[in-house]
């Protein structure tokens, strides 16, 4: 085995992929309690994970269907009983694995560098979308992948085995029970299985085993000269498996698991940046939504003609604020009132529905404020719809880390007001007033509303 720096402690890569996996683990327990607690599992999964590449912990998956043998190749790789063999199939309800002290494998520079070996349920069994996920976790957490099978793959084997090869990891085919077949048998069997998967798993990792022999029948000559016949089971064969595992763990080294660890860090870096992009704009929804129609009952309300549409600004340049927050950024009230000026020029008075507004304004100052009855809806709902596309622009802006994302801020506010039901969100708005106004005692008691 290769001990020089490159298969050490002391590789460039194997560093780089701890720090990598130590990198991630900070940005996880970085984000916020409301983010860490949906990233609890990937935080305990990368614990883990780091836990295996600082120790030279190497971990082989074994899959297949049920009764293909998968319990008893652990027993006769590891040399004693440690997994249950149920001629029924489907005892293995959980990942587990145990330590395969007898490997003789040891990554140099790790003290606590040992080969574990992992049994996952069988593909096959009945309601096993949750095993599927956690298998399919195990299989990128896992260094080399053993596959099981004691015939031609059918099509559930086949798919499983494609969704395995693509996570990149050196795969091993094993044909286990090959006690069942004769030589011709069985040299027609591998030649179709490196057929159907050529390009899938390489020539040399085509394995012949026999984990659980049935008994053969032995004549055995007596002292006597007499013969007895002896019914006995062979010893398992699966020398070959062994030897191809460790040739691949010796050839592969310290740099399968470090590119393992870096891939699973990748991996985990990607969930929490879409994660995180999902929850922001889920909270940045519900703060334009609310603002939105805040707006819209302040502005209907206020019965002094310039102070509604005033303060309707103020309520945008809030809005922004919050936002702003929510992405990482921490707009001044100054900042926020310029993006809304410059969101409310590149989408036009008319567009943003701002000419209602002015002139259910301009309707207050002329009646006197006696106009707000016939303002309030209308107005309330113009307000709330430019208050909308105002934030839904903003939450474009923030997304991108303040720019527009090499698009000017009109050709946004286009593509937003384009791509926005109008009559929709002015009906859900025109709701939201009709029900505040029913819960609203003050506005009742004005006489504005009341008989």
């Amino acid at each position: 085995m290769n001990q020089s720096s490159e298969g050490s402690a002391n590789d460039p890569k194997y560093l780089e992929a701890v720090d990598s996996v130590a990198a991630t683990l900070a940005q996880l327990n970085g984000c916020p309690d409301s983010e860490r607690a949906r990233l609890k599992s990937d935080i305990a999964d990368l614990t883990k994970m780091y836990d295996k590449v600082t120790s030279g912990r190497v971990e082989i998956a074994i899959f297949g269907e049920i009764s293909t043998g998968k319990s008893a190749m652990i027993n006769a790789l590891i040399g004693r009983a440690v997994a249950e063999v149920d001629v029924q199939g489907g005892w293995t309800k959980q990942i587990w694995g145990t330590n395969w002290d007898g490997s003789g494998h040891v990554i140099p520079g790790f003290e606590k560098s040992e080969v574990i070996i992992i049994d996952t349920p069988g593909i096959n069994e009945v309601e096993g979308a949750d095993r599927a996920e956690l298998a399919e976790t195990t299989a990128r957490q896992s260094d080399l992948i053993l596959f099981v099978t004691d015939s031609d793959l059918n099509d559930t084997e086949y798919a499983a085995l494609v969704e395995l090869a693509a996570v990149q990891k050196p795969l091993i085919l094993v044909f286990n029970k090959i006690d069942l077949y004769s030589s011709e048998q069985k040299e027609k069997l591998v030649e179709v299985l490196k057929s159907r998967l050529d390009g899938i798993i390489p020539p040399d990792h085509f394995v012949l085993t026999c984990a659980d022999p049935r008994e053969i029948e032995y004549v055995i000559e007596q002292p006597d000269g007499k013969e007895k016949a002896e019914w006995r089971k062979p010893e398992p064969d699966v020398a070959e498996l062994k030897s191809v595992i460790l040739e691949t763990l010796e050839k592969e080294g310290l740099g399968l698991i470090a590119l393992n660890a870096a891939l699973y860090a990748a991996d985990k870096s990607d969930r929490v940046a879409t994660l995180r992009v999902e929850m922001r704009n889920r909270q940045a929804d519900s703060v334009i939504w609310t603002m939105a129609a805040t707006k819209a009952l302040v502005v209907a309300l206020n019965p002094v003609p310039v102070v509604d549409v005033v303060g309707g600004l103020t309520i945008d340049a809030l809005m922004i604020i919050t936002l702003s927050k929510i992405y990482g950024l921490n707009f001044s009230m100054g900042q926020a009132r310029g993006l809304a000026r410059t969101i409310g020029a590149a989408g036009g008075i008319y567009a943003l529905g701002e000419l209602t507004n002015y002139g259910a304004s301009l309707f207050k100052a002329v009646t006197l404020g006696f106009g707000v009855p016939l303002t309030v809806i209308p107005q309330g709902a113009a307000a709330g719809f430019t208050s909308y596309i105002i934030g839904e622009a903003s939450k474009r802006y923030f997304e991108q880390g303040g720019a527009w994302g090499g698009q000017s801020a009109k050709a946004v506010v286009t593509d937003i007001l384009a791509e926005t039901d109008r009559d929709s969100v002015v009906a859900h708005l025109k709701d939201e007033i009709q029900t505040k106004l029913q819960l609203n005692q003050h506005a009742k008691k004005g006489g504005w509303f009341g008989n």
